[in-house]
């Protein structure tokens, strides 16, 4: 099942993975070693705690590949009258007057504390497709918001 995501989510994860199947095994591959040479494996706890993180490791390791091979690029279409994928755009709390900066991104790339909203969460869903301009709803805990688009960029 393709997973959206942007150029630069992309490129993030190939990182990611890069820094996990280089300087993060060689690493652990060190810790186990030097565990080892303190004798006895079968009560040997730093050996065992090394050997859990490096299962935990490739694990993740496995994850990263998997999602790097269902990852389909969907770029921003720069020139859009409308917010889509990938775009950033400027919402505006019509209640409060406070105004926030989104960029739409797949799940697995969003990060609320640096701007990156996931296309599945509420917020995204209400203003994909709205121009500036328009007002939408969105539902939250604490009731329907008003949100108006103000900027796409």
């Amino acid at each position: 099942m393709a997973e959206a995501i942007t150029a630069e989510g992309l490129e993030n994860l190939k990182a990611e993975l890069a820094e996990l199947e280089g300087p993060a095994r060689r690493e652990i591959a060190a810790t186990i070693l030097a565990a080892r040479e303190l004798g006895d494996l079968s009560e040997n706890a730093e050996y065992h705690a090394a050997k859990e993180v490096q299962a935990h490791l490739e694990t993740k390791i496995l994850r990263l590949v998997e999602r790097l091979r269902n990852a389909q690029v969907v770029d921003a279409d720069e020139n859009a009258e409308h917010v889509t994928f990938g775009a950033t755009v400027d919402v505006e709390d019509v209640a409060s007057g406070r105004t926030t900066t989104y960029t739409i991104v797949g799940p697995t790339e969003a990060d609320v504390k640096t701007g990156k909203l996931s296309a599945e969460s509420p917020v995204a869903r209400a203003v994909l497709g709205a121009a500036p301009g328009d007002t939408v709803s969105v539902e939250t805990p604490n009731g329907a918001r008003e949100l108006r688009i103000a900027k796409l960029h």
